[in-house]
């Protein structure tokens, strides 16, 4: 037996007791006369106790050779410890040691197993082993396994039933980049890494499952990052003889228990908003709505007043940022020049300042008289403190900038706290999205998703404003899940592929197995998928999906770690039939 107990777990209760600990050193404190050793596992650190009075020379000669992170066995008494620490649960005792074996010697490690480390990043994710002993990566890792057993309580007692599908499937033309695998049994023929089991589950519906879920792993072979990785996990759920109220009344009702854990708080109805409405009040359709800065649309305040790059904009909107009229000039500029970056794309900004005497100023003053500018604050609801930001241009655009100003100004303003949660459903979204460059519709989420009934004429009047049976889940500014209603009639499904541009012949060979289903008697059925990922960070006050994954790969796709990925020998590649054509 290598130990009696953990590392976490002794206390007064335990007084005298003989017992037998094992662990990795975490730190050492030799004063000569006396050895401290603090020794830890991930249940917590114990300290052991030797001196000169009570050990033998040759206990003391061993623990003077200890170094970090040896991994030592020891057997001892649990003494009261004269010098208390109240903020570990063992800090009332100590072991009396008796007996000491080096188990495993270690090197010094590359970066000090600590809270608060001093290795970067990128040394940490290639000793990631060493990082997982560290507190903060443990306890994401020990959050991560606890969410997960809730979310399989929940769905096992409302009636689901975990199925495994197949990783090994067929790459399909829709949605992100597929990771391929070679078969050697079929040269020239490949498998693909399922980004999703969504035909898997819609099957599953098919043969009468009713109620499925899978806490999955799914690949995309995209641009990363901080919350996304080419590996990740869903919570995948699929549901039969159910319309969209059934199905996000079902995982309302999961989300709100992970909340409630989280908090103790009881939470209300989750909001539910428009697509339409979130893109116009937000700029996105994943609104942070923890914090107000709603957007207010000025043409009809602002135009004709001989400011040209307002008139000659096809939308000027703008928020209200309550509380810092302060801002210096110099604050300001910075965040001109913030929103003028690549990423956003700005040309400018106008602000307005709503100064605490009650005056009103801007950067076009030389335009807007003080009569003006008192009926644009109007129009934002602003009082004296405020600071406005205006910004023009392609509608679409414009949004999707003062979208990314809004947040910015929600992190640095520290609205936007970690164990604050606003929840929010986001309904009918647009059912296709038409692509200039191919010419032709995309679905919005996938092709099997199903069109809102009322608006199945449009299918043949006017695609592009049918609207999906599909619901997003948003958490914080975070899309946590999302799903849809799907097509279960084969000709409806048949349409769809139409509309998307796959000829007969395609829809046959990609999607000819689930088609062929539909013949046999497919009930209506609809599902939603969750980021489990992503939603762990967030329930646990954070967005960084990384260091809630044990192993994870970099910004680049790349572990660092095992050095993957990593060409093959010459063998395999014969073997698969393969040739490497690098350019050089």
């Amino acid at each position: 037996m290598f130990r009696t107990h953990t590392n976490g777990e002794l206390t007064l209760a335990n007084l005298n007791e003989k017992v037998t600990l094992s662990g990795w050193v975490q730190t050492i404190r030799d004063k000569g006369f006396m050895i401290w050793v603090d020794l830890r596992d991930r249940y917590g650190i114990t300290q052991l106790v030797l001196d000169e009075e009570r050990s033998s020379k040759e206990l003391l000669e061993s623990a003077k050779k200890l170094g970090r992170e040896f991994v030592i066995q020891v057997e001892g008494t649990v003494i009261e410890r004269a010098s208390k620490n109240p903020k570990i649960p063992t800090g009332d005792i100590e072991i009396l040691v008796s007996d000491l074996k080096i188990l495993n010697a270690s090197e010094l490690p590359p970066f000090t197993i600590e809270d608060e480390t001093d290795g970067g990043e990128e040394l940490r994710m290639k000793y990631r082993y060493l990082d997982i002993r560290r507190n903060p990566v443990k306890d994401k890792l020990i959050f991560r396994h606890k969410m997960a057993q809730k979310v399989r309580n929940y769905l096992s007692d409302s009636g689901f039933i975990e199925v495994e599908t197949p990783v090994l499937i067929k790459s399909t033309p829709e949605g992100a980049r597929d990771f391929v695998v070679p078969s050697r049994m079929n040269p020239g023929q490949f498998y693909a890494l399922p980004q999703s089991p969504q035909t898997f589950k819609q099957l599953l519906m098919v043969g009468g499952m009713d109620r499925y879920f899978q806490i999955v792993k799914c690949f995309r072979d995209e641009d990363l990052r901080a919350d996304r990785q080419p590996e990740f996990t869903q919570i995948d759920c699929e549901m039969a003889f159910v319309e969209q109220e059934d199905i996000m009344n079902v995982f309302e009702g999961m989300t709100k228990t992970l909340l409630k854990d989280i908090t103790g708080q009881d939470f209300q109805d989750f909001p539910r908003m428009t697509f339409a409405d979130a893109m116009q009040k937000y700029g996105n359709d994943k609104p942070d709505i923890r914090f107000g800065m709603e957007f207010v649309e000025l043409n009809e305040l602002v135009k004709g007043k001989d400011f040209k790059i307002f008139d000659d904009s096809e939308l000027v909107v703008g928020i209200n940022v309550e509380g810092i009229a302060d801002y210096t000039r110099k604050q300001i500029d910075e965040l001109i020049d913030w929103v003028k970056r690549p990423q956003i794309g700005a040309t400018g900004m106008v602000w307005i300042k709503f100064q605490n005497d009650g005056v009103l100023t801007s950067s076009v003053n030389k335009f807007y008289s003080e009569e003006d500018l008192k009926k644009i604050a109007e129009k934002f609801g602003a009082k004296a403190g405020d600071l406005m930001f205006l910004m023009s241009g392609n509608a679409d655009k414009v949004r999707t900038q003062l979208s990314a100003l809004r947040m910015e100004l929600g992190n640095r303003l520290g609205l936007r706290r970690g164990n604050e949660f606003a929840p929010l459903w986001v309904v009918d979204f647009p059912l296709l999205e038409f692509d200039e460059e191919s010419g032709r519709y995309h679905a919005m989420h996938h092709p099997f998703t199903s069109p809102k009934t009322e608006d199945f004429s449009l299918l043949e009047t006017d695609p592009g404003k049918a609207r999906a049976n599909a619901y997003d889940l948003v958490l914080n500014g975070n899309e946590i899940g999302g799903g849809s209603i799907r097509i279960f009639d084969k000709d409806l499904q048949s349409r769809m592929f139409d509309l998307l541009g796959f000829s007969k012949e395609e829809a046959e060979a990609q999607f000819g197995f689930l088609m062929n289903a539909f013949k046999y008697g497919a009930p209506p059925h609809g599902g939603l998928a969750f980021g489990f990922d992503r939603l762990v960070a967030i329930l646990d006050g954070n967005e960084v999906i990384r260091d809630y994954i044990a192993f994870p790969k970099n910004n680049s796709g790349r572990d660092v770690m095992i050095d993957a990925p990593a060409p093959i020998a010459d063998e395999q590649m014969n073997e698969l039939e393969l040739k490497l054509n690098l350019k050089s």
